[in-house]
């Protein structure tokens, strides 16, 4: 279950992430993504906002953001 949950967070800060111009703008709201997510399913907040700043950092990169 916790996995499922964590997968689709990621997923939708990829597609939040489409939207943002730059790799810092990315990283940010990945980061919030990342902490509401991790916050909402009870998990650590700081490593939620560090996986989801990597995330929307390297989507670009990876091409599911483009």
């Amino acid at each position: 279950m916790r996995k499922s949950i964590l997968i689709s967070a990621l997923v939708s800060v990829a597609a939040l992430a489409g939207c943002m111009q730059t790799d810092g703008e990315r990283a940010l709201a990945g980061a919030a993504a990342g902490a509401v997510v991790a916050d909402a399913t009870d998990n650590n907040v700081l490593t939620g906002a560090a996986l989801g700043a990597l995330a929307g950092t390297y989507c670009d990169d990876a091409g599911i953001c483009n």
